[in-house]
């Protein structure tokens, strides 16, 4: 099955690894595509298409301010990952209650053994 484009949803926009790093930076503040590439080491160009592909898939929103382009985290477009990933929840949370259990349960036989 041929992959979709990377502008088909968000799934695939957050799939590269400096999409995801704009995007955690996008969530702290409002930032230029110079601040972005400042932050991630990156030359300017290359951002500006990762923030054109974040925005095609309503990830990101741009204002402008005279001459200057200012981009936020639209977070409620994250909710489509939110959605899928909180399925695992269930299997994890029990997963851990039952370790939790686990390390409870050796601790009281190793305190047994030490009286």
């Amino acid at each position: 099955m041929a992959r979709s484009p990377t502008t088909s949803d968000v799934f695939n926009a957050v799939a590269e690894v400096q999409r995801r790093q704009i995007l955690t930076l996008l969530a702290g503040s409002e930032l230029s595509v110079n601040d972005l590439a400042e932050r991630l080491e990156l030359r300017q160009p290359a951002v500006s298409k990762h923030l054109r592909v974040l925005k095609e898939v309503e990830l990101v929103q741009v204002r402008g301010v005279g001459q200057q382009r200012l981009y936020s985290l639209n977070a409620a477009a994250l909710k489509p990952i939110n959605d899928w990933a909180s399925t695992f929840q269930s299997l994890w949370t029990g997963r851990l209650d039952r370790l939790e259990a686990h390390l409870a349960e050796m601790s009281a036989q190793q305190q047994g053994e030490d009286l």
